[in-house]
This record gives C-alpha cells, structure tokens and sequence, in this order.
C-alpha cells in the first residue's frame, strides 16, 4: 500500500470542514473482507484504550463480526442490537464514553506488548447497524470514538454523514473497508460530500 496514493478527490473546503480524517482501506475479494479486518484490528486494536465503533449495514454481518472479533484477547467489544433492553443499551453506551475519556486522558498511546506482564486496559469497540446508532435528536450522546470502521460502506451520503456525526470524535478517523465495485459508490460519497477519501496510509498508527 503506497502511503503517497493520490486521493479519489479533493475539495477546497475540507481542511475547515472538520479535523476528521478519512481513508479507504481496499479488499482484493469479499472472503477475504473479515480476515483484512482482525489484521487491521491486531495493529490498532492493541492501542490500550482505543475506542472504536464498527459499523455495518445488517444484522448478519454485525453478528458475523461481533462472532469473528469476540475472539480478540485485547478488545473489549459490545454488540448493539434493536432488541437490546433501553437500561442494556444505556450501559452499553454509557461504558463506552468511559472508554473514551480514558482515551482523552492519556499521554500518547502505545501498542500493547502481550510479553510484557503490564496489565495494560484493552482497546473499546461498539459494533452497530445504522438502526441502532445514538438518538441525537432524542438525546442520547454521541459515541466520539476516535475510530470509525466502515465494514459495510453506506450506498448514500446521508447515511455516510449519520455515521459520523453519531459515532466519530471531532479529530477522529474514519476507516472504509471496500471490495471491488464498492470504490464507485466511495467516489460517489467523496465527491458528493466534499470529503477528502485516500488509501489507507501504513502508518495509521501514527495518526491515532
């Protein structure tokens, strides 16, 4: 992956429109799509205190990558369903912006090393469909996490914008996993948004 890819477009407004930061992360074959996942996982997710939300169109596939990431020794995950319980889904949320202060409040983090006999706190990561994100509107808080991952890309710009503005922190970066012909609906999402969309940089450690 070449650090230096152009990006699919540029806009003059993005540097005022926030501090956020977005990249796309593409997949030769969709079987392979869950496997680029946990390598992704096994760099970032070893930043203790990391809060992460995953995103993804359909119940399948968040139980298919809640199944699949569950398994991770240094991820701390939750599942948000729509028939999670109202006190369930506060806990849920309420643990998770735990999480993000935690995050706020430490000095610069550093992958956690398994060998090392600190008990480091693990990364924090929600994986939700659309349905269930935070009810700004009706008053829930948004997520802030400092990482959005787009495993299922939204086909509309709108639901693009949802995702962040329920999800991802001011300085956050957002992650969009693509197969294929899934980089025409990403171009279509960059150039109706105004966003500034690149390939996924080696060192995104660095930028978190």
């Amino acid at each position: 992956m070449d650090a230096a890819e152009a990006p699919l477009s540029t806009s003059p407004s993005q540097s005022s429109f926030s501090q956020q930061r977005h990249f796309y992360h593409a997949v030769d074959r969709l079987k392979f799509k869950m496997e680029t996942l946990v390598d992704l996982l096994g760099m970032a997710g070893r930043l203790p205190c990391l809060p992460m939300v995953v995103c993804c169109s359909t119940r399948d596939e968040l139980d298919a990558v809640y199944s699949a990431l569950s398994t991770l020794s240094y991820i701390s995950i939750s599942a948000v369903y729509s028939d999670l319980s109202e006190a369930d889904r506060a806990q849920v949320f309420a643990t998770f912006r735990q999480a993000v202060m935690r995050w706020n409040r430490q000095p610069m983090a550093q992958p956690q090393d398994a060998g090392n006999g600190e008990k480091e706190e693990k990364s924090h990561m929600i994986v939700v469909t659309d349905a269930c994100l935070p009810l700004v509107n009706s008053g829930e808080l948004p997520f802030n996490a400092r990482v959005l991952i787009n495993y299922e890309l939204p086909t509309k710009k709108e639901t693009y914008m949802r995702r962040m503005a329920t999800s991802l922190a001011a300085d956050g970066i957002v992650i969009n996993m693509v197969v294929g012909g899934e980089v025409v609906a990403l171009k279509n999402i960059d150039e109706n948004s105004g966003f500034l969309i690149a390939e996924m940089p080696i060192n995104i450690l660095e930028m978190l």
